[in-house]
């Protein structure tokens, strides 16, 4: 998943300042709690907000509007708080492993290796919950993460920026054609996966959460205690390493939890896209490249960007609505773009 080639140190950028990085958390959080609010009051069925709180203070009624909010708005609204945060901090990680501002769960091939072992699975084995999803995503996550490093080594510059990106998507777009000539096999399995191979939040219940709560919360946990070695890593390997910085430890733990937590998120979810991308870079506009901010801020705002995706989706079809993982490749795509011309322009 690293780049092996040897990068100038880069400048040390003056830090935020601790009151404004204070405020900055608070209003992430403020801003996650109103949309998360709107996740549980927007559907198809128009719920007002006083109603919604009732039901909250006041759960176990069995009418139609408290089954809608409880066993609906609210489970999918807990998958899509874990999930986003699982997908913006090892989007951040990864970035930060690789010193790659290209590198996402999705653009590097992660999110279709965990989909493509999740379907084998479910064709092979005849899984058929989010438990049994988790060690095939993983296992999935971990091959395609290989992979993709292996095929952006070979060639002359070593694992480039731009590299990995490409490998990236060759090897995304490789799997995501054997994933689909799979569920061919089997029109059950195709009928089963067409939705979550896309990425949604519908349809997941609080059991999802109680799976994949685990293996993400030690992701998390990992991801967050290697800030302080990512800002060191981020100056060059053999300055990190004069540093006495262990580069490949920092870089193994770091892919370790990027695997976590994308092929938990995943497995939840389905392959969501550009989540991680999007996310980190808009942090650092306010926080700077300090990874011990960064990585805790994009568990808070990426959430937030899941969940406005998934409300736009609803809004944009109702009475249907369009699945998060298309919506937010919208948003993301863009964001892609312009970072690879900046980039090339800079290269020129």
């Amino acid at each position: 998943m690293a780049s092996s080639v040897q990068t100038p140190p880069a400048r040390r950028a003056r830090p935020a300042p601790v009151a404004r990085l204070v405020g900055v958390a608070a209003l992430s959080v403020g801003v996650l709690v109103v949309v998360a609010a709107l996740s549980i009051v927007v559907g198809a069925r128009a719920i007002d907000p006083g109603t919604v709180l009732r039901i909250l203070l006041h759960p176990g009624g069995t009418d139609e509007l408290s089954l809608i909010v409880l066993d609906g708005r609210v489970p999918r609204t807990l998958v899509g708080i874990v999930a986003g945060a699982a997908l913006g901090v090892a989007g951040a990680v990864m970035q930060g492993v690789t010193r790659n501002p290209l590198a996402d769960p999705g653009i590097l091939g992660i999110n279709a290796g965990a989909a493509l072992a999740v379907v084998v699975g479910i064709v092979v084995f005849g899984i058929g919950s989010t438990g049994a999803y988790l060690p095939f995503a993983f296992a999935g996550a971990a091959v395609a993460a290989i992979v993709v490093y292996g095929i952006a080594s070979a060639g002359r510059r070593g694992p480039t920026p731009v590299g990995l990106a490409l490998s990236g998507a060759v090897v995304a777009a490789a799997l995501a054609s054997v994933t689909t000539a799979v569920q061919l096999l089997d029109a059950s399995v195709l009928d089963q996966l067409r939705f979550w191979q896309v990425g949604g939040l519908d349809g997941r219940g609080l059991g999802v959460v109680g799976v994949v709560a685990v293996p993400i919360a030690i992701g998390l946990a990992l991801a967050l205690a290697l800030g302080r070695s990512l800002n060191t890593l981020a100056l060059g390997d053999e300055l990190a390493a004069s540093l006495g910085q262990h580069v490949m430890l920092t870089r193994g733990l770091g892919a370790l939890a990027s695997v976590l937590l994308a092929g938990a998120a995943t497995a939840a979810v389905g392959p969501i896209g550009f989540v991680g991308l999007a996310v980190p870079h808009a942090v650092r506009r306010f926080t700077g490249p300090d990874n011990r901010w960064v990585l805790p801020l994009s568990a808070i705002v990426a959430p937030s960007l899941l969940l406005v995706a998934d409300v736009i989706g609803r809004v944009i079809a109702f009475p249907g609505e369009v699945p998060v993982g298309i919506v937010t490749a919208f948003i993301g795509a863009p964001v892609f773009i312009a970072l690879v011309r900046g980039r090339t322009a800079r290269a020129l």
